[in-house]
Order: C-alpha cells, then structure tokens, then sequence
C-alpha cells in the first residue's frame, strides 16, 4: 500500500499520479489535501510518514509546491527517510543506496509526465541490500552527538 499525501501547491500532481497509480492498480491510501485552498505541508507530511512508521503502508509519495517544505517535515518522523527527487537518477540512486521511503515532489517544479516517470522509478527500484547502505542507513537512523 503507498500512502500519498499534498499540500495545495502538489493537489493537481497528486490527482495525476494518483491516475497512474490507478492505471497500474496499485493500491494507495490518500491522506489530503482535497483541493487548492490552502493548507500546512507539515500535517499532511505527518499523515503520510506515520502511515508508514505505523505499518499501514509501505512506501509514501508527498507533494508540495516545491518539495523541499514537505521531505523536511516527513523526515521529521523517526523511520521516515524522505528524498525530495527530480529527476529518475535520483530516484533510482534514494532507493537503492538510502532505501528511501518516502519520495517528495515539487509541484509547482516537475511536470506530469516526468513526475510520472519518478514515481514509476521509485516505486520500481528495490533497495540494493549492499552492506556498506546498511551501515550508512544505521548510521543515518542514529541521535546526532549530543542528543
């Protein structure tokens, strides 16, 4: 189950690649926004990241105007490891080297038709389970010093 969530700068992608998704009958659960009107990226940031810290989905797909606002609070939740991605490259690279989660999109900065091809990308691209990504994300999932 993939878990997508907006703000109202990513609504109009959101309905796009929830139309792939449906094409290709993947099974997603839709955390918000409804619409354009204005909304705070963190709420939906937190819907989709404890939807998947929880056990309710696997993977999560967030949308904001430019992405950057909404991987930040994603990556905010303990387990969550968020990449803001706008390009396949990136895609490809999150999930096999960092075992990404969460892909963060810009709405109002990659069009559909590429932002179709990153989701397909993501989704995709299993994580390589090479030993030196392990440690890193360990690494990655440890307090910074001092906490």
């Amino acid at each position: 189950m993939i878990a997508i969530g907006c703000d109202h700068g990513g609504y109009e992608l959101k309905k796009e690649i929830e139309a792939y998704l449906d094409s290709r009958g993947l099974e997603y659960r839709d955390y918000g926004c409804d619409s354009t009107d204005s909304v705070d990226y963190p709420i939906y940031a937190r819907k989709v990241a404890h939807a998947i810290v929880d056990g309710e989905c696997e993977k999560g797909i967030l949308i904001c105007g430019t992405g950057i606002g909404i991987s930040i609070a994603a990556n905010k939740v303990p387990g969550i490891r968020a990449a803001l991605c706008t390009d396949c490259f990136c895609a490809q690279a999150t999930r096999e080297h960092n075992d990404a989660n969460v892909l963060a999109l810009g709405g109002r900065v990659v069009g559909p038709g590429l932002a179709i091809k990153i989701v397909e990308t993501f989704l995709d691209t299993p994580f390589s389970n090479d030993e030196r990504h392990i440690r890193r994300i360990k690494l990655i999932e440890e307090p910074a010093d001092g906490e």
